[in-house]
């Protein structure tokens, strides 16, 4: 049983404005597995106040001092990767191939990709007659979610650490432990005293008073479009910059050339990774109509073929974060039955044998029409979606006709074709046969949020930009 019943503000381990705690819940055995402190108005208060005593000479810090930072960071991590995958597998059911493979492996990352960012940015730029500086934007809130948690507090911390700005983060209360183990390694590695901190939290008491606190110069948020609109509206008063990272509905159009069966299996396989709950992932297959009986084939062999079980064994799949979660995928599953979509495989229930767990069973449905609710609502389970298109024009509009934008893929053999393809998707970032790239910006489109991160254009947001009139470019700095 984990207790983590203090905050790291200031440097310190601190004890909470209240004794107020609540618990965490093991999603495959649905038992509490730890406490955390939850956090208040007053810690929100006494965070920011450190951040923003740090700042004023963290800010003015030199880069090497960033990296040397950084770099301590880095070895830390290593050094606790096993502490962190098995929080990850017990706060939200992470199997422990997963949590020990790619969630650890995207914080450690982009923490590299930060570190090299940082060697090659530059902070000032001469522009004719003048100069052109980036400097930090101040003291930042992060609120980061429970489905890839080291992977959205990477993207948040450490570029905003390596332009010098101070942070106080906020992880999900849902999967709070990995934060917490964090929060140890930046202590370990020495990062200055402010520099960083820690509260615990719900959104009511620990969200809502950090996003719409005057002392915070910029709120970035990873989460639901729901949460996301109500951020803004209470940063809104105090006209701070907000980045958001909200939901998708992605596309991934399966071409005609494509090897179509692997191409299929492999979707179906890499939309259910995480148990199906990414925010970016391809949850609307779209395939040609007349191809749609091999797409059914195909998806069904491969979704049938996930093992789903104990998260702490060799099962691909484990379970859903949450029983709320579990509630809200199971009537979507329903939904989708009900409005006439063929159910492929899955289902409602959990899956044979397992009784206690919030599991989901894999699911694929076909025949599907963009109207429907299981087209257009964010699932967020592993749940699939296969859409018939005609020709590529066809497939572009369905694949435009939604509400998101984060995320798109495209499979083809023919590569001029697939770029084409891909050009045409209103989104921020589209995958080609399964491209992956730390340095590439991501973010959405519409209702899939603003902003950037990964890489060098995540460093942007946390940055102002300063014009200096009439600097000579002979006094410009190296």
């Amino acid at each position: 049983m984990r207790e983590y019943r203090k905050f790291y503000i200031g440097g310190q381990w601190v004890e909470p404005a209240t004794s107020q705690t609540f618990p965490v819940i093991n999603p495959a055995t649905e038992q509490v597995c730890g406490t955390v402190a939850a956090g208040s108005a007053a810690d929100v208060d006494r965070a920011v106040a450190a951040a923003r005593a740090a700042f004023g000479p963290w800010s003015a810090g030199s880069v090497r001092e960033r990296l040397d930072l950084l770099a301590a960071i880095a070895a830390e991590y290593e050094r606790r990767r096993a502490n962190l995958a098995a929080a990850l597998t017990e706060e939200m059911g992470a199997p422990a191939a997963l949590a020990n493979g790619f969630q650890v492996d995207l914080g450690a990352g982009h923490l590299q990709t930060a570190i090299a960012a940082l060697e090659e940015f530059r902070f000032t730029e001469q522009r004719g007659p003048s100069l052109i500086a980036k400097e930090p934007v101040g003291v930042c809130g992060l609120i980061t979610p429970w489905n890839w948690p080291l992977n959205q507090i990477a993207v948040k911390v450490f570029p905003a650490l390596a332009t010098g700005c101070t942070v106080v983060l906020k992880p999900s209360e849902q999967s709070p432990f990995t934060g917490q183990i964090l929060a140890e390694i930046l202590d370990a590695a020495g990062t200055p005293d402010g520099v960083f901190n820690l509260l615990q939290g719900d959104g009511p008491g620990v969200g809502v008073p950090l996003s719409s606190h005057p002392g915070i110069d910029m709120i970035s948020f990873t989460g639901s479009t729901r949460a996301g609109v109500d951020i803004a509206r209470n940063a809104a008063p105090t006209v701070k910059r907000v980045t958001q990272e909200l939901g998708g509905k992605s596309p991934n159009i399966v071409l005609d050339d494509a090897d179509f069966a692997t191409n299929v299996a492999k979707g179906v396989v890499t939309m259910m990774n995480n148990s199906g709950q990414t925010c970016s992932a391809g949850t609307r297959m779209l395939v040609p109509a007349a191809r749609m009986p091999e797409a059914v084939a195909a998806a069904r062999e491969a979704a049938d073929r996930i093992s789903v079980g104990d998260p702490t064994g060799e099962f691909a799949m484990g379970p859903v974060v949450s029983g709320a979660q579990f509630d809200k995928i199971q009537a979507l599953i329903r939904k989708g039955i009900d409005e006439g979509a063929t159910l492929v495989t899955g289902g409602t229930g959990r899956p044979d044998g397992l009784e206690v767990g919030f599991y989901v069973k894999p699911t694929v449905f076909a025949d599907v029409t963009n109207d429907m609710t299981i087209a257009r609502e964010e699932i967020f389970g592993p749940v699939l979606t296969i859409l018939g298109y005609t020709d590529i024009d066809h497939a572009v509009e369905i694949a435009n006709d939604t509400e998101y934008g984060l995320a798109g893929f495209v499979a083809g053999t023919d590569l001029e074709q697939a770029r084409a393809v891909a050009r045409r998707i209103r989104a921020g970032s589209v995958a080609i046969n399964g491209g992956f790239d730390f340095a590439a910006p991501f973010g959405g489109y519409r209702k899939s949020g603003n902003g950037r991160e990964w890489g060098a254009s995540g460093f942007e947001e946390y940055l102002e930009t300063k014009a200096i009139l009439g600097y000579e470019p002979a006094d410009a700095p190296l």
